[in-house]
């Protein structure tokens, strides 16, 4: 029966194809003809047919593709005139289908195609094709089957080279198909030597021994690897040479015995015997070399009679002598530089001469062959370099090619939409540049390379530019080996792919809606905030296009924090701190207001607050929940506030002992994390121990003294100093103040974080401090949670305060900070005044008061001031946060028990001081308590069998220092049950960090490390992986608009991105498409700059079982991950079983890759012959109990879909 495509395949396959004489194609080429023969068919897929068929049109041939079943969407298929698919679906492998010779005759033979082309791979050096193309009286565009046959056996090919004198490596005389052979010609002349497929060649069959150890298993896994590559397992051995040239000489020869060269290549830069990067011509190679070279090639082809394309392959020694490898019997992937430098068609040459011309009727003699400066080819490819360059698979969602002067593309399935499968080649386009000079080629292939956007699917891009800019390449002095040399040329500097990471994000937002923790409904404000303007005082519009020069700032950079303090005491007013940019918000909105909403107002602010104390703006919880549910980098953020406003200090909050973390640290984790603190933009340090720990507190100055900030020392202010019943009272505060002085500071600080400092109470603690330090700057915070706060405030100024904190109005009262415009009208008039202009102060007003609608999901509720904060004392910054965790743990109905839960904690614990972190331990075991209905009595009288929580039990055994007056008892001891008690500070205890290796395993798992990211880990190292994963899998958000941050867009509504400057984003959501049901996900269409892209969610709504499979970490080295994709063929392992490091776990089913893997990064080559499959063995990266084995015999899999863990 026919081989044509059956009916069912042609309703789906053809797309207008035909051979016929009327059609467009043929009445176009009909005029142009200048060969009797009227179609051609290639016997290939990917690139090389459509390289063919594009010279073939130019003939004015008629073009057929075949095609397997697995590559009815390759683009060589639609490339051609006519398709037909090589059998039925199923009668072949992926790869079988393309070594089916007679069937390829057959079609042939049925749509009367006059010609074969092979291409390379495949059946190009299979001699019986060859002859068989030719007894069914097709031609065959090749050599013919008797020089495949003498050529194609490397060591036929040797033989005939030392018969015509042309220099070889010492190697085995004949094939070699047994072991014995092997090791009597390494007795005789030693190692290193090379093992090779007798028949085929990309490096498949080919090993290199060192050493006689190894010889045994590279002999097997080389014939075995040969065997399943080409059908014949047999193999030569030579002698290897270290570090040589790779130089192959580009070959014609016609069918009279006429044979002329086309120069050379340089193809030394490989990967294990598989060319990466080729070079015309060779760039230092001698002339007396080069012109050896070019004849010895000639006189090996003239040698056989040698017709059509042929390569002559040569290694060039240190010593700049050549010796002979192979003669490749067909078209080379890298004959496009070749073409580029001489203007040669060698395709058309090619068809041309098996049509019967002789390459003097072409114009083709040596005389007429000249070269013009160099090319360069790069094989792009779906290969990742970070994995051990294993082929990556999946959806190409963004193709976007380079072009220009001197740009050359021979693509195949390089294209948006098309599906990279595993059976084939990993090559999707090769690029090849033409310039005057090696440098402009090299820099021209670089500027290309840059140019391509390839989105979906790994490829070895970044590594093409590693190893373009490397120093030995930029000399052109590589060698065959240079890249399993050189390690460095994986340190990948790749695209960032920031945009289709971020609409990746927007999908997700799309289908799923946000994910952000505390998230309420949607924000109220969705349209463009009106930005501020301001005026001088004559009225004359300010540019706030640029930063203001003035400040404060000023005197701490030129004269250093004494100099500052004594500016500040000198000053005749009562200066502000602005705390809208940092306590404000985490006390009204949940800290959750991002850096890019800070950033919009920055200049504006350096404006209207430059005669601020200070800007709060950092530290604290801005630092954890940056980067935990903001997906930010604090330190980021920190460095853009500097640059937007460097007139104003910038103030940071500072735990003591803890740091920004909520326990405390080795020191010198402390030391590091100021001194970054210092360098990148903070200026005052406002240091505070939860329990005005001294001992605590002493470990934050010294770390911000010897980093050079201004020390703020701060006592932490607790319930009611007029009470006398209260243990905190006047002597109290001034004993510790007393404290704070001798151990050095700039400012004595307040942090009344309930907001209980009543005015009366303030005038006599603020009033006694000043008596007693006449010379140092007090500086006050409250919260404004009674509505007592400008009173207290007015109280503190008068009786000799420097400064006190406010929020900018629409930010201002309950749990934040008192109004700034209230206090600035409370103090005008009194000599007291704090130097702000009110204009400019409520023009930034207007822009929070829609800042903060656009942040209401994460509003509290909170309706206006609560006195009762008198009796149970919870801090500000802590209410709203107390309120939304009751509402998760079901308590929202139960708030009022849970104030008074509150006040009860706190008697148990001994009445402490409350401030994060021994805030959170009060609200911790007040809804402990609430949730399980237990009593203050319950508590004490139960504690030895209850199960507090963790962070009660951590206050007990002392890890947050000691509180004033001791640890209660019992109750301590019958809630510890035996553990430890600490009576000195936490971080005594602790061994000092190793920050050198913790910067050393950030960069191993990321990629990247600086001073700053240590210091992130330090403080929160599982918040800071998880936050590097999160950019990972989606880019820097930093930069995306809060609304779309939050919420989705709608259908058709356009907006920005602007990625960085002068690169933005122009987006519009087109479409949601339908849930999938066998896999739970849904594709979103998004148009980016007028193209639409595509985007693959996971419906977390659906209500469909999903099947994809989870992915291993890899940062955790307990999760083996599959290294490509295939079909598990064995599974070795069971759950609970035990592993020695390099034991098999599974065996997976692919194409092309020829690896058994290591998981430990140990990558060992084993190739079992099976119709053309590799297998590849995973193996335990060390030893260790099966736990969680994810997949069974039969499952397909993907890259790096998770196989089991390994537990130590």
């Amino acid at each position: 029966m026919a081989p044509a495509q059956s009916d069912q395949y042609e309703e789906h396959f053809d797309e207008g194809h035909s051979g016929k004489d009327h059609t467009i194609h043929a009445r176009m080429r009909a005029n142009s003809t200048i060969m009797d023969h009227t179609k051609i068919l290639v016997a290939n897929r990917g690139e090389i047919p459509i390289r063919i068929f594009r010279t073939a049109h130019e003939l004015s041939l008629q073009t057929v593709a075949v095609y397997s079943y697995e590559d009815r969407l390759s683009m060589h298929r639609q490339k051609a005139d006519e398709a037909y698919v090589i059998g039925k679906r199923g009668q072949f492998t992926p790869v079988g289908a393309y070594l089916a010779g007679d069937e390829i005759i057959k079609i042939a033979k049925q749509h009367d195609v006059n010609l074969i082309h092979p291409g390379y791979g495949f059946l190009s050096e299979n001699e019986d094709f060859a002859r068989k193309v030719e007894e069914a009286g097709l031609i065959f565009v090749g050599p013919t089957a008797d020089t495949i046959n003498k050529l194609g056996d490397k060591v036929s090919a040797r033989t005939l080279a030392m018969a015509s004198k042309v220099p070889v490596v010492p190697g085995t005389e004949g094939p070699v198909g047994r072991f014995e052979d092997v090791k009597s010609f390494t007795d005789e002349y030693g190692f290193p030597i090379i093992i090779k497929a007798a028949f085929g060649g990309g490096g498949r069959g080919m090993r290199v021994v060192r050493d006689q150890n190894s010889l045994k298993d590279s002999f097997e896994r080389a014939t075995s690897e040969a065997k399943s590559a080409f059908g014949n397992g047999t193999v030569f051995v030579e002698r290897f040479l270290d570090k040589p040239k790779h130089i192959e000489v580009q070959l014609l020869g016609d069918s009279t015995g006429n044979v002329v060269h086309l120069f050379e290549r340089d193809c030394s830069v490989q990967r294990r015997h598989q060319k990466v990067v080729e070079l015309a011509p060779a760039k230092d190679l001698p002339v007396a070399v080069r012109d050896q070279i070019l004849a010895d090639a000639v006189k090996l082809a003239k040698s056989v009679g040698y017709r059509n394309a042929g390569t002559a392959e040569f290694l060039v020694d240190q010593k700049n002598r050549h010796y002979f490898i192979e003669i490749n019997p067909r078209i080379q992937v890298e004959h496009t530089i070749t073409e580029e430098i001489t203007g040669i068609d060698i395709v058309a040459a090619q068809i041309q001469i098996a049509a019967g011309a002789t390459l003097e009727q072409l114009g083709l003699t040596q005389d007429r062959i000249s070269i013009r400066g160099f090319a360069i080819q790069c094989r792009i490819t779906t290969e990742d370099p970070a994995n051990g360059f294993s082929p990556d698979t999946g959806k190409i969602e963004v193709y976007r090619s380079a072009g220009g002067n001197g740009v050359r593309l021979d693509g195949g399935n390089g294209f948006a939409g098309a599906i990279i499968t595993p059976f084939y080649d990993s090559m999707l386009v090769k690029c090849t540049c033409l310039a005057s000079t090696y440098e402009v080629v090299r820099r021209k292939m670089l500027r290309a390379l840059v140019e391509f956007r390839i989105r979906g699917v790994k490829t070895n891009i970044p590594f093409l530019g590693s190893l373009l800019t490397h120093p030995t390449f930029i000399a052109g002095n590589c060698w065959t080996t240079f890249i399993d040399d050189t390690p460095e040329l994986f340190s990948l500097i790749g695209s960032q792919n920031r945009a289709q990471k971020l609409l990746g994000y927007l999908g997700d937002i799309a289908v799923n809606g946000s994910s952000i923790k505390g998230q309420i409904g949607e924000p109220k404000f969705k349209g463009d905030i009106i930005m501020p303007e301001l005026y001088d005082k004559d009225h004359k519009l300010i540019d706030t296009s640029v930063p203001c020069s003035q400040g404060w700032k000023n005197i701490l950079d030129k004269e250093g924090p004494e100099a500052y303090a004594k500016a500040v005491r000198a000053n005749k007013g009562c200066l502000i701190m602005d705390t809208t940019w940092r306590d404000a918000h985490q006390s009204l909105l949940a800290t959750r207001v991002r850096t890019v909403d800070l950033l919009n107002i920055a200049k504006e602010t350096s404006h209207a607050y430059s005669n601020c104390y200070s800007l709060e703006c950092w530290g604290g919880a801005t630092f954890d929940v940056a980067m935990r549910f903001l997906y930010e980098d604090p330190w980021d953020r920190l460095r853009k506030m500097r640059r937007a406003i460097p007139n104003i200090p910038f103030q940071m909050l500072l735990r003591g002992a803890n740091g920004v973390a909520y326990s405390s640290l080795p020191d010198n984790a402390i030391y590091h994390f100021c001194e970054q603190a210092k360098r990148y933009g903070v200026d005052v340090f406002r240091i505070f121990d939860a329990l005005n720990d001294i001992d605590q507190l002493e470990v934050g100055i010294r770390a911000v003294q010897k980093a050079g900030g201004v020390v703020e020392a701060t006592v932490c202010y607790s319930g009611d100093m007029l009470n006398p019943n209260k243990k905190y009272n006047l002597e109290y505060y001034l004993g510790l103040i007393a404290k704070i002085v001798k151990i050095g500071t700039h400012v004595i600080g307040i942090k009344d974080m309930a907001g209980v400092l009543k005015p009366k109470a303030a005038t006599l603690l603020i009033g006694a401090i000043r008596e007693k330090y006449p010379d140092i700057p007090i500086h006050v915070h409250t919260h404004d949670s009674a509505g007592t706060g400008v009173a207290t405030y007015v109280a503190c100024a008068n009786a000799g305060a420097d400064a006190v904190d406010t929020a900018t109005d629409s930010m201002s009262g309950m749990t934040s900070q008192p109004s700034v415009g209230a206090l600035l009208a409370s103090l005008e008039g009194t000599g007291l005044d704090p130097g702000l202009n009110g204009e400019h102060v409520r023009a930034i007003d207007t822009y929070w008061a829609q800042l903060r609608l656009l942040y209401s999901p994460f509003e509290a509720g909170l309706t206006g001031p609560d006195p009762e904060v008198y009796e149970h004392e919870i801090p500000g910054g802590q209410l709203t946060n107390l309120i939304f965790q009751a509402s998760q743990l079901g308590l929202g109905t139960q708030w009022a028990e849970t104030k008074k839960a509150y006040e009860q904690a706190n008697d148990l614990l001994g009445d402490i001081v409350k401030v994060t972190p021994t805030s959170k331990v009060v609200g911790d075991l007040a809804q402990f308590m609430v949730s399980n209905k237990f009593s203050y009595q319950d508590v004490q009288q139960k504690a030895k069998e209850l199960d507090f929580p963790g962070s009660v039990l951590e206050f007990f055994e002392g890890l947050m220092g000691q509180p004033y007056g001791g640890f209660p008892e019992p109750l301590r001891s019958d809630a510890l049950r035996g553990r430890r008690k600490l009576d000195k500070r936490p971080g005594l205890t602790l061994e000092p960090m190793d920050l050198a290796k913790i910067k050393k395993e950030i960069n191993e798992k990321f990629g990247s490390a600086s001073e700053c990211d240590v210091a992130s880990y330090a403080m929160y190292p599982k918040v800071f992986e998880d936050y590097r994963k999160f950019v990972a899998k989606y880019g820097d958000l930093s930069v995306l608009p809060t609304r779309f941050f939050l919420s989705r867009p709608e259908v058709g509504e356009e907006f920005h991105v602007e990625l960085e400057k002068g690169k933005v984003l122009i987006l519009k959501l087109l479409a949601i498409g339908p849930l999938s049901e066998n896999t739970g996900s849904r594709e979103v269409f998004y148009e980016m700059n007028g193209e639409v892209r595509q985007v693959t969610v996971e419906d977390k709504k659906a209500a469909v079982e999903n099947v994809s499979r989870p992915k291993a970490d890899s940062s955790d080295s307990s999760q083996v991950g599959a290294p490509m994709s295939g079909v598990v063929v064995e599974v070795r392992v069971h759950n609970d079983g035990d592993v020695k490091k390099g034991d098999p776990i599974a065996v997976l089913s692919a194409m092309k890759m020829a690896s058994l893997v290591s998981i430990a990064n140990v990558f060992q080559e084993r190739i079992r012959a099976n119709k053309h499959q590799q297998e590849m063995v995973i193996s335990a990266p060390h030893s260790g109990k099966i736990g969680e084995l994810q997949v069974k015999e039969g499952d397909s899999v993907d890259s790096q879909d998770l196989v089991c863990k390994i537990m130590k």
